[in-house]
């Protein structure tokens, strides 16, 4: 049973599709760590022009489902609770391996500092034990109506 479905996801974060790039949250550690399932499917919008005929799904696609899971275990604590989380700065994101249709890409994400209206994650995509792509990312977190 997940920790939050598609509907409580949507309460959190404003993504809608086609830009929602989770299905459910599997485990969650308040201001500590989240762990998300993305199922990856060839229905996707983005296997009609990235690489047709040998479908990948895009690097940047797959940090920005990092960044929607790092948002809800930001929003989940109680010092950010109502406000948005805005990516802020990418660090070191390495790729290791091709995410295709059928994967299932396993979204872990550790909180490594929070200070202020800031927050710094660990993340990794996996697909099985594989890594498929690790990152740092910083947020920036203000009420949504905030021009930052």
């Amino acid at each position: 049973m997940s920790v939050l479905d598609a509907s409580d996801i949507m309460k959190l974060i404003p993504n809608r599709y086609p830009m929602l790039f989770m299905d459910k949250v599997d485990e969650m550690v308040p201001d500590e760590s989240i762990t998300v399932t993305k199922n990856v499917s060839i229905n996707e919008q983005f296997f009609q022009g990235h690489f047709p005929g040998d479908p990948v799904m895009p690097g940047v696609l797959i940090v920005e489902s990092l960044a929607q899971a790092a948002s809800i275990l930001i929003l989940k604590s109680e010092k950010f609770k109502g406000k948005t989380a805005y990516l802020g700065e990418i660090r070191n994101a390495k790729f290791r391996k091709v995410v295709r249709p059928g994967d299932v890409l396993k979204l872990h994400v550790t909180m490594k500092k929070v200070r202020r209206n800031m927050g710094l994650v660990d993340c990794a995509a996996k697909v099985g034990d594989k890594t498929a792509c690790s990152c740092e990312l910083m947020f920036v977190v203000e009420d949504a109506n905030k021009k930052i």
